[in-house]
């Protein structure tokens, strides 16, 4: 539950930084702060404001789990049908989080919510809470998705937890800038970076799509999604991704680099950080290519009995004209002689320095 919670924290900040929640934050708390006839009552309608965001995704949490049971929620997370769903939705948002399109709740559902909310009274704030939530549904409902069939595993309490960190996280920053207005000028202006984090969301949303047909295809055994081809198309993913943050690649509403005083672009120190871990990605998964364990990813990759080909089958220093072509077409090594085990370094300086 803690786990689920702190993942679900972390994807509410993420949501906060995407351009639909972003730009709302000094609007929304300059809008309590002026609108109010004193400085007490801006701050305990900011705090209502908060608390309503709050309620409404808890709320949500606790709906999916009433309708679907806990039962159900944690089949959920093992059956086939249900991951090539998620495979699919997560293929879905990323490709609207990379500009294609954008997932948007009717616009009645907002105009109506809009039409009853007010400062006046704790259901006027209330909705405008709730529009807030219909209105920015296209950049966090992908973010909520996820969250979802991660808080599946949690049983009965899973989705109110994520819900709930969720919304926490969400919350968060509209009640403490009411307490401290002076330091909205912290949030920075809002611009291209905006749309270059919610990219990189998608980059990272058809990365762990992978995931949920990785599991579907282990379940029924397709044997279309193998180690090394899941490998691949990971290196693809963030090889693109670390290209995107130098600016090598653009999308739909993505802006020029900012400009120097020259007039020359130039790439954002943070940008580039970010692009080396995209690229340290990329070459990290290289070497599983051919059968290495990749232990720091081992939770998310297919498990090696998928891998068609691992140089550790092969013994060290193992003569290649001992393979013989068998009949079928295959190949096969030649059994006149027992071949040795390779012995692997670490083994070695184990024996050597036992500790």
């Amino acid at each position: 539950m803690v786990w689920i919670f702190l993942t679900a924290f972390a994807g509410g900040l993420l949501a906060l930084l995407t351009p639909c929640v972003y730009s709302m934050i000094p609007v929304t708390v300059s809008f309590f702060t002026k609108r109010s006839k004193t400085r007490e009552e801006g701050i305990k309608n900011a705090v209502i404001y908060s608390l309503s965001i709050i309620i409404i995704f808890t709320l949500l949490g606790f709906l999916i789990t009433l309708i679907f049971g806990p039962a159900a929620l944690n089949n959920l997370s093992t059956n086939w049908i249900a991951n090539l769903v998620f495979f699919a939705i997560f293929v879905i948002f990323g490709i609207s989080f990379l500009g294609a399109f954008e997932i948007q709740l009717p616009s009645s559902w907002s105009t109506k919510a809009d039409s009853k909310a007010s400062t006046g009274s704790f259901w006027g704030i209330f909705f405008m809470a709730l529009t807030l939530v219909i209105v920015s549904f296209s950049c966090t409902g992908p973010i909520i998705g996820n969250l979802l069939v991660l808080a599946s595993k949690g049983s009965y309490w899973g989705p109110l937890t994520g819900m709930f960190g969720f919304s926490v996280a969400l919350a968060l920053p509209f009640a403490l800038f009411a307490f401290f207005p002076s330091k909205l000028n912290v949030l920075g202006k809002a611009g291209g970076w905006l749309n270059a984090i919610k990219v990189t969301l998608g980059f990272l949303e058809l990365a762990l799509a992978l995931k949920f047909l990785s599991n579907a295809d282990l379940a029924k055994n397709w044997r279309i999604l193998d180690r090394e081809v899941f490998i691949v198309l990971w290196i693809v993913i963030f090889f693109l991704l670390g290209l995107y943050l130098l600016g090598k690649l653009k999308f739909k509403h993505d802006d020029e680099l900012p400009k120097n005083d020259f007039g020359i672009p130039y790439l954002s120190v943070t940008r580039l950080f970010f692009a080396i871990a995209a690229f340290f990605m990329a070459v990290y998964l290289t070497p599983g290519l051919w059968g290495a364990p990749l232990k720091g990813l081992g939770a998310f990759l297919p498990p090696m009995g998928t891998q068609d080909f691992n140089a550790d089958d092969l013994p060290k220093g193992f003569d290649v004209s001992k393979l013989t072509a068998p009949a079928s077409g295959g190949v096969a090594i030649a059994h006149d002689s027992a071949l040795p085990h390779p012995v692997k370094f670490a083994e070695v300086m184990k024996k050597m320095n036992p500790m």
